[in-house]
């Protein structure tokens, strides 16, 4: 199991993490490489919106990036993700957005 999918699982289970870490600059200068963030777990219930930073799988692939659009597709949400250069990961449904960032420290 990758460190991703592992803190997807606690996410999943209800579980907040504390100081997740992600190397990388695609959110600079939003969250530095390997800048820690607090991440919610998203249920249902949570409320996502545009320029909420979420941690994700699109494509097979985990990032903690920004929701850039929503739209209802066949009467289901569906959320773009892209990094803080423009650069559009995909769309995905709600069921693979595992995380919400409250705090960057």
């Amino acid at each position: 199991m990758s460190k991703a999918s592992y803190f997807a699982s606690l996410l999943q289970q209800g579980i907040p993490v504390e100081k997740y870490k992600e190397a990388g600059n695609s959110m600079l200068p939003i969250i530095k490489s390997n800048q820690p963030v607090s991440l919610e777990p998203v249920t249902m219930n949570t409320e996502l919106a545009v320029n909420d930073i979420v941690f994700c799988k699109v494509k097979g692939n985990y990032y903690t990036h920004l929701i850039t659009a929503v739209r209802n597709r066949n009467n289901q949400l569906e959320f773009q993700i892209s990094n803080n250069h423009n650069y559009v990961n995909g769309w995905i449904k709600k069921q693979n957005i595992f995380g919400k960032v409250v705090k960057i420290w």
